[in-house]
């Protein structure tokens, strides 16, 4: 009996071992399954062997065979040893492992960088490395990298403004030149909305309403805004914006065109100025000879005539007379005046002209308010022609006060070597669109005007050298902008 309860624990026990066995071989079969069928490259190796067992993996890897990798050892394939080659070596001593890449020198002369982990106690006392090909990833990384750089390279040397954005319109970013067109560095920009950043120089709402509805209905936008200082000085600026460009943000370049539109105007006006000048030279001459005549014979009419009609010749005379005026302004415009420049006191020439046109200013019940910066150079001018100019502004500027009120012209210095002289009014002001036609020939706000006073001074500070600028609101009135270099160039 008792042999035969030993027999069957014995028996028991060999079925456990066969069991425990066939388990082993199942989980070998598995592993080596794993081994072979693994996508990262796998070896065995020892110090002193070299490499004992490669996958196929491994043997794509390093671009041989397993029996050309047999008994190799991996720092073989090690590109030129790099610095970093003994630290890795140091952490897998005293640690047991690592991970790590390195530059590897394939036998057909290809270099790979291979991500790696070694361990040093692995199966059968062997040590185990896993290889990761990762020189796709690693070029990739490279390639983003240096499109990162030259994008940016790109961004901060454009001399646009460039303002990166998203769909909340918040700023993510923005390039020199924007920084230095809105007048702010990137901390004061970015983060903060660009409406909010609009807002701040007075960009009217409705014009702000009018580019986000264009910007949210299309993938391309573009459009002219104006930015207002706090000082008055307006700016205007060309946008384009380009929805989603990358990453989901928006880009907007911009760009100040002042200056361009400035120098529109002014061709414009040139081109207006020659060709009225070539129709004055004739049309002077033709008028001019009837006008004489027909001067003469009013005057002995009024002697001959007994009758009292002196109202009648008085209208006569006064028309014919104001005939007379259009035809010399024509004639400024029709050929090269002869000046002759001088050395002369600008606040003296503006103190004559209020002294000459007191009187009317008082008939219009119009005081005048001059304010001088001390030491106001002189300047180099011709003194009748810039007295015409002052006079033609003021001249207007008392007609267009129906109900009186005060002139303030103010002469300063700027810029180091110009004079700004500035005459304001307190009349209605003047609507955009008027302001932008001002200067052109027969362009007039006022009811008996022809514009050619305008515009025979919009000639002779340009003769001069210098430029004209007016800003008017409507209801508050309307300031014109004289600046003058001190010396001619």
């Amino acid at each position: 009996m008792q042999f035969k309860s030993a027999g069957n624990e014995i028996s028991s026990m060999q079925t456990e071992e066969l069991l425990v066995h066939q388990e082993a071989q199942k989980n070998e079969e598995f592993y080596r399954d794993l081994f072979i069928e693994a996508l990262d490259g796998i070896v065995f190796w020892t110090v002193e062997d070299g490499i004992i067992e490669a996958n196929e993996s491994a043997c794509k890897i390093f671009e041989s065979s397993e029996s050309e990798l047999k008994h190799k050892k991996i720092e073989d394939f090690v590109f030129s040893h790099p610095s970093n080659y003994n630290r890795i070596l140091k952490d897998l001593y005293s640690r047991g492992s690592v991970r790590d890449e390195l530059v590897f020198l394939m036998p057909n002369g290809q270099k790979k960088i291979l991500e790696f982990t070694t361990k040093l106690h692995s199966a059968n006392g062997h040590r185990m490395t896993i290889f990761r090909n990762v020189t796709e990833r690693y070029e990739m990384e490279q390639e983003l990298r240096e499109s990162e750089r030259k994008f940016r390279s790109i961004f901060e040397g454009a001399v646009e403004g460039l303002i990166l954005w998203n769909d909340k319109f918040e700023i993510v970013d923005v390039n020199s030149s924007g920084e230095k067109l809105l007048h702010a560095n990137k901390e004061e920009i970015i983060g903060h909305s660009l409406l909010s950043i609009l807002a701040q120089y007075n960009v009217k709402e409705e014009d702000m309403s009018e580019h986000v509805d264009l910007f949210k209905s299309k993938e391309h936008s573009c459009g002219v805004i104006t930015f207002v200082s706090e000082t008055g000085e307006r700016t205007h600026v060309e946008y384009a914006t380009k929805k989603n460009v990358f990453s989901n943000l928006n880009m907007t370049t911009f760009k100040d065109i002042t200056d361009k539109l400035q120098m529109e105007e002014h061709l414009r006006k040139s081109d207006t100025l020659s060709v009225i000048g070539q129709l004055a030279a004739g049309i002077a001459h033709e008028i001019r000879n009837p006008m004489t005549a027909l001067k003469g014979f009013i005057q002995l009419l009024e002697d001959t005539i007994k009758e009292d009609h002196s109202m009648y010749f008085g209208v006569i005379k006064n028309e014919l007379n104001r005939i007379d005026s259009i035809i010399n302004e024509f004639l400024v415009l029709a050929k090269p005046q002869a000046m002759k420049y001088l050395e002369k006191d600008i606040v003296q020439l503006m103190k004559e002209t209020i002294e000459l046109l007191k009187p009317q200013a008082v008939l219009h019940n119009v005081q005048f308010q001059l304010t001088l910066e001390t030491e106001i150079p002189y300047i180099y001018c011709e003194p009748n022609q810039l007295k015409k100019v002052f006079i033609n502004i003021i001249k207007n500027a008392i007609e267009v006060m129906s109900n009186g009120g005060f002139i303030r012209i103010a002469i300063r210095k700027v810029d180091g070597d110009q004079v700004l002289v500035s005459i304001q009014d307190e009349g209605e002001g003047i609507d955009p669109e008027k302001l932008r036609r001002l200067g052109e020939p027969f362009f007039t706000t006022k009811e008996k005007g022809t514009g050619l006073g305008l515009m025979v001074s919009y000639k002779i500070i340009s003769e001069h050298q210098g430029q004209i600028d007016v800003e008017s609101e409507q209801g508050k009135g309307t300031v014109f902008y004289i600046k003058l270099p001190i010396r001619r160039v």
